[in-house]
């Protein structure tokens, strides 16, 4: 099975991961290629013994991370018995096995809390740093599975060509509709101060849905059969992107916005909605050569 082509989902034993197993599997039906499972196994890299013991002989750390990769695959099957399943038990710690599979991924899968997840933490600290550094798109799977369109988020920054990109194929995979959605501030009434005269409320909208029209139209031009609405939308972005979750069945944005410093991996809008989204969010990163480097040089993993 080709590694490249794989849709590459991680799983630890939790519920949490076997919905991405289904999410993933889904995934793979629609993009036609295989799927990759991975669980990282940490316990070698700490010096702690992993086999059965005399007293179990079907225990063991080891017995324990197989069984999790069997019930993820055997969720795979049930889901689409037709596509093409690999599961790898793979030595190292889960962000950086996560991040080293992700390289020869079109697509990494998370759940978005795992077994470690305290009630308070509404993200799983291993999906938080594997999105905040992953080149591959990522897609974190909330929520509950409802019908309804893909939401992109659009926001004019240089880098969001490729989330636009992506919701497009999403939106034709699914054959669905794509909501394009840009979230702005309307000075006349976002502001508590008066503001000049001469601002024109109508002409900055205008402005605004022609900045959305111009964002969408290359991929328009590709995907004619994709079904595209716009909507211009005022207040806080990921407040009113969450919102929109609530109506979606998937939320597409880029990891990092108009307004990132170099030095944030994630946007705060893309953190909003990996925290509280009612629906699955794909992230899509826009990579510059600096940050491939860097994500090249994260920690290696290699096979148990």
């Amino acid at each position: 099975m080709s590694e490249q082509a794989m849709v590459t989902v991680g799983v630890d034993g939790s519920a949490s991961a076997l919905a991405a197993v289904r999410e993933a599997t889904r995934e793979a039906t629609w993009r036609g290629c295989g799927l990759r499972i991975v669980h990282a196994f940490i316990w070698p890299l700490m010096h702690v013994g992993v086999g059965a013991s005399e007293a179990v002989p079907e225990g063991g750390l080891r017995h324990d991370a197989e069984h999790i990769l069997a019930e993820a695959t055997a969720a795979a099957k049930a889901a689409n018995g037709r596509v093409e399943v690999a599961a790898d038990l793979v030595t190292g710690g889960p962000a950086g096995v996560l991040l080293a599979a992700a390289r020869s991924a079109q697509l990494l899968v998370l759940g978005d809390r795992g077994l470690g997840g305290f009630t308070g933490l509404l993200l799983g600290s291993v999906a938080v740093e594997v999105t905040a550094h992953c080149t591959t798109p990522v897609l974190v799977v909330r929520g509950e599975g409802r019908p309804g369109p893909v939401v992109l988020g659009v926001d004019g920054s240089p880098g969001s060509a490729p989330a636009v990109r992506q919701a497009f194929t999403e939106a034709r995979q699914r054959d669905t509709e794509l909501l394009a959605v840009r979230v702005w501030h309307d000075a006349a009434t976002t502001l508590s101060y008066s503001v000049p005269a001469l601002y024109d409320a109508d002409a900055a909208r205008s402005a605004e849905q022609q900045d959305l029209d111009a964002a969408l139209d290359a991929e328009r031009k590709l995907h004619p059969n994709v079904r595209v609405r716009t909507q211009l939308v005022t207040g806080r972005a990921g407040r009113e992107l969450v919102r929109l979750s609530e109506q979606a069945q998937l939320m597409v944005v880029g990891a990092r916005g108009r307004g990132g410093f170099t030095g944030l991996l994630l946007g705060s809008v893309s953190q909003q909605l990996l925290h509280h989204a009612a629906c699955p969010v794909l992230m899509v990163r826009h990579t510059s050569a600096t940050e491939s480097g860097s994500a090249a040089d994260g920690e290696q993993a290699e096979r148990p």
